[in-house]
């Protein structure tokens, strides 16, 4: 079986690659490069179709191996950008008590398998004269969930962002998500779900404050 590329594609790849990254276009010899990366990856598309069962050359499936390109690069976004600087923009409010963000909806892609989980984020932090807006601790969910991660990970990250720029008097982050990789493989648990907690400061020590994050997120 012979792989090669559909010859009457129609989608625009000098746009796809600018679009995520926008420094190419004064770069054209890094441009080429991608673009050749690209078509490998096509290639190789076509052949796991092809071990998988199915004719790679069939019209429904001729532009496949680009549109999963293009879905990669929007899930793993997160990369060409720093998620904390986010919270950088602060407002100068005396706030004594917790924020929470409760239910951040994120979808994120397991390095493992490359199969999504997605789930909610709940954030709380307690402020030492900084503070952000509400729309930012969304924004940095969403920064380090669209990469290739794991939860565990992705739940400290979320923690040490806030925890380095808002320099808070505590910080807790729990994320209860599904996993793929878990519901429709493998062991194939298709209720299962996964929560993970990770606490910095205040929230390390004081059940109090504890207690009521967990309570707040119910």
């Amino acid at each position: 079986m012979s792989f090669e590329k559909n010859a009457t594609e129609h989608y625009d790849l000098d746009h796809l690659l600018t679009t995520y990254f926008p420094e190419l276009i004064n770069q054209p010899t890094e441009l080429a490069t991608k673009k050749a990366t690209v078509n490998e990856i096509e290639l190789a598309l076509q052949k796991l179709i092809a071990l998988c069962g199915e004719d790679p050359q069939q019209a429904d499936l001729a532009e496949t191996p680009f549109r999963v390109i293009k879905a990669f690069l929007e899930y793993t976004a997160g990369y060409r950008e720093d998620p904390a600087a986010h919270l950088e923009k602060i407002f100068d409010i005396q706030q004594s008590d917790p924020i929470i963000v409760k239910d951040i909806e994120f979808y994120s892609m397991c390095e493992h398998h490359f199969a999504p989980f997605f789930g909610v984020a709940h954030v709380a932090y307690l402020p030492d004269r900084k503070i952000t807006g509400l729309s930012k601790i969304a924004r940095v969910v969403e920064g380090y969930a669209r990469r290739f991660q794991v939860q565990e990970r992705l739940t400290n990250q979320i923690a040490d962002a806030i925890d380095t720029v808002l320099q808070p008097k505590g910080v807790m982050v729990a994320i209860e998500a599904k996993h793929l990789c878990v519901s429709s493989r493998g062991a194939k648990k298709e209720q299962a779900q996964t929560f993970t907690l990770a606490s910095r400061g205040a929230y390390i020590k004081d059940s109090q404050l504890r207690s009521e994050f967990m309570a707040a997120i119910k």
